[in-house]
C-alpha cells in the first residue's frame, strides 16, 4: 500500500479569503495531476495567521466558514483527493451582560466535495507573540482519517509540542501523524522544531508530517521549511526555507510478511541542503521587507542613507526584497556630515543602481535654530539641536511619501531601541523598521555576510567597506560616536541580550563579568525609554524576544531592580 502526499508550503494573506481559497485549490488540482491524493494546507490557510481581533468579529469566521464550503465544492470532481483545510470556526452566544466565546483554531477534512471531519485544535499558545486564549476555545476531540488506505491523525500546531493529542491519535487507530503549523520564524526556531517534533515521532513511533506556513505577516515571518520525519525520528524530507513549495513524499506501508508500520519514501534531493544562520537571518528580512510592501500595496520605499553602517545594511535588504527600481536612497547632510559619509553613501547607491538624491539640511536647520533663538537664549547647545536634525531629516522622508506614496523605512536598531539611543518623529519617523530586532553586533556580521554572497543576485559586496570598519557615528555634533553615550556593543549587547532577550537578573548578569554600573546604567536606560518603543513603526521580528508583541511592559512604573529590594 502506497499514499502520495503533498504538503502546500503556501505564503497566505490575511483576510484574502478568496485569494487564500484560490491558492488551496489550485494547489489540491496540481497534487491530484501528479499523483498525490492527500493535500495538507497550513494552520488556518483560510484566514491567514495571525488575523488578530478579525477572529473576534462573527461576519469573518462565518465567511471562513462559507470559503471551507466553496473549497469543498470547487474541489467535488477530484477523486479520492483527501484535503486538510485549516481555518476558524464557531462564535460567541450572546446575552444582554455576557458573551460566551465558542470559537476554535480549526482544520476540516474535505474529500469529493464534502466535509468529512472538523478537529479543533486543543493545546492554544500563549506566549511570545502568542495570544490564542485570547480568541480560541480548545478542543477536545481527536480526529484520524483514511486517506489512501492510511490512517491520518491530525494535529494542529501547539498539539504536536504536547504529550496527550499524538497519544489520543495513535489509540485511535493513527499510522501517521499530519501537523499543520504558523509557527512564526526566530533564530535557530527550525532546528528546534524537528528536534521536538522527531521526540514526539519517537514517542508514539508514528512517522510524522509537518505541514508549515511561509511568508510575513506585519511583524512576525514564517520561514515554511516543511518536514517529514520517520517513526525513529529520523529526517525524510525537508522543503527549501523562506519560499512556496508544493512538496510531495510517498507513505508506504510494507506487505503483512514483510514488516509493519508505515514509512516516509523520498527521492535522493529530499531534503534541502542546510543553510548557515546568517543565510536564513537574511532571507527572513528580505521576506518580511517583500510581503509588507506587497500584501499593502506600497508602490516602493525610500530611506534616509546616511553613509552608516544601519542604513547601508536596510538598503541592502530592500534591493534584495524589491528590486532597484522600488528603491530611493535619500541623503540629508548636515553641518556635521563627514565627507567620508557623503562617498560612501554615494558609493553604495551606485553599487546597487537605487535613484539616490541628496538634499541639504543646513539652512533648513539654521532657519530652526533661528526661530528658536529667543526661547534658547542663555542655553548652550545639548541633544535639543542633535534632535532637531533628525526630525528635520524625519520631516523630508515623510514628505517625500506623503508626494509619492512610497513607504519610508527606520533604521534603527535593536540596541538603539532598547536604550532610547534614537529620535522620536526624527530616525524613528517612518512605517516599517526593518532591523529594528538585529542588535549592533548582528548588524555588523549581517552586513559582512551580505558583502561575502549575493543570494539575490543584485550585487556582490554592496556596502562600502569603509562603511563597516568606521566607528558608527550619529554625526550630530562635531567628533561624536556611538560610544560617546553608550557603552562599546559587545558590552552593551551581551548584557541586553541577557536581560531583555533572555530575563536574566541584574545580579544573574554581573556574576557572568559585566560591571555592575555598566549593568545598572543599561537596565535604566531600557526601563526610561519605553514610551519611545511603544511609538515607534512595527517591525520584523527575527529573536525569540523582539520590542513588538514579545515586550509588553508598562510606561509608567515606579518599579526599578537596580534599586534593591523595595519595602513598604
Amino acid at each position: 500500500m502506497t499514499l502520495k502526499l503533498a504538503i502546500a508550503q503556501l505564503n497566505f494573506v490575511v483576510g484574502d479569503l478568496a485569494g487564500n481559497a484560490k491558492k488551496i485549490v489550485d494547489a489540491a488540482r496540481r497534487a491530484h495531476a501528479e499523483g498525490a491524493r492527500l493535500l495538507l494546507t497550513p494552520e488556518l490557510s483560510i484566514a491567514g495567521y495571525a488575523a488578530e481581533d478579525l477572529f473576534l468579529r462573527p461576519a469573518f469566521t462565518e465567511t471562513c466558514d462559507d470559503a471551507v464550503k466553496g473549497i469543498a465544492s470547487a474541489l467535488a470532481d477530484l477523486k479520492d483527493m483527501v484535503v486538510v483545510v485549516g481555518h476558524p470556526t464557531g462564535g460567541s452566544l450572546r446575552s444582554r451582560s455576557v458573551a460566551v466565546q465558542m470559537r476554535y483554531n480549526a482544520a476540516s477534512v474535505i474529500k469529493e466535495g464534502r466535509i468529512l471531519e472538523t478537529y479543533a485544535k486543543r493545546e492554544l499558545p500563549n506566549y511570545q507573540v502568542f495570544d490564542e486564549r485570547r480568541y480560541f476555545t480548545p478542543g477536545q476531540g481527536t480526529c484520524v482519517f483514511e486517506a489512501g488506505g492510511v490512517s491520518v491523525g491530525l494535529l494542529i500546531c501547539e498539539d504536536a509540542w504536547f504529550d496527550e493529542p499524538a497519544e489520543l491519535a495513535r489509540a485511535a487507530g493513527a499510522e501517521v501523524l499530519a501537523v499543520i503549523n504558523a509557527s512564526p520564524y526566530h533564530v535557530g526556531k527550525e532546528g528546534e522544531r524537528v528536534a521536538r517534533m522527531a521526540d514526539r515521532a519517537r514517542a508514539v513511533d508514528l512517522p510524522l508530517v509537518y505541514a508549515h506556513l511561509v511568508g510575513g505577516q506585519d511583524e512576525v515571518v514564517f520561514d515554511g521549511a516543511s518536514f517529514a520525519l520517520q517513526a525513529d525520528g529520523a529526517l525524510a524530507l525537508q522543503a527549501e526555507s523562506f519560499r512556496e513549495r508544493l512538496v510531495f513524499a510517498t507513505l508506504e506501508r510494507p506487505s503483512e510478511s514483510g514488516g509493519s508500520g508505515v514509512r516516509v519514501v523520498a527521492g535522493p534531493d529530499a531534503v534541502a541542503p542546510a543553510r548557515d544562520a546568517e543565510a536564513q537571518l537574511w532571507d527572513a528580512l528580505v521576506l518580511g521587507v517583500r510581503d509588507y510592501i506587497g500584501k499593502n500595496g506600497f508602490p516602493g520605499v525610500l530611506l534616509g542613507l546616511s553613509g552608516g553602517i544601519d542604513s547601508a545594511l536596510v538598503l541592502a535588504i530592500a534591493v534584495d526584497a524589491l528590486g532597484k527600481d522600488k528603491v530611493r536612497a535619500v541623503m540629508m547632510p548636515s553641518p556635521y556630515t563627514a565627507d567620508i559619509s557623503w562617498i560612501d553613501a554615494r558609493d553604495m547607491a551606485g553599487r546597487l543602481g537605487v535613484r539616490y538624491d541628496e538634499i541639504s539640511i543646513k539652512h533648513t536647520f539654521e532657519s530652526f535654530k533661528g526661530a528658536l533663538a529667543e526661547e534658547f537664549r542663555g542655553r548652550p547647545e545639548d541633544t535639543t539641536e542633535e534632535n532637531i536634525q533628525a526630525r528635520i531629516r524625519g520631516t523630508l522622508l515623510m514628505a517625500l511619501s506623503n508626494k509619492f506614496g512610497s513607504l519610508v523605512l527606520t533604521t534603527g536598531n535593536k540596541s538603539e531601541m532598547a536604550t532610547g539611543y534614537c529620535t522620536l518623529y526624527g530616525d524613528m519617523a517612518g512605517g516599517f523598521a526593518v532591523i529594528k530586532d538585529l542588535l549592533k553586533t548582528t548588524v555588523f556580521a549581517l552586513a559582512r555576510w551580505r558583502n561575502a554572497h549575493d543570494p539575490y543576485g543584485t550585487g556582490a559586496s554592496p556596502i562600502p567597506e569603509r562603511i563597516i570598519t568606521r566607528p558608527p557615528s550619529a554625526e550630530l555634533r562635531p567628533d561624536q560616536t556611538d560610544q560617546d553615550s553608550l557603552p562599546p556593543y559587545d558590552i552593551l549587547d551581551g548584557i541586553l541580550a541577557r536581560y531583555m532577550q533572555d530575563d536574566e537578573g541584574i545580579d544573574e548578569i554581573i556574576a557572568a563579568g559585566y560591571e555592575r554600573a555598566v549593568v545598572e546604567r543599561v537596565a535604566r536606560l531600557i526601563r526610561i525609554n519605553e514610551y519611545k518603543r511603544r511609538q515607534a513603526p512595527v517591525g520584523i521580528r527575527v529573536t525569540h524576544r523582539s520590542f513588538g508583541k514579545d515586550w509588553r511592559y508598562p510606561i509608567t512604573s515606579k518599579f526599578n531592580e537596580t534599586a534593591g529590594a523595595q519595602k513598604p
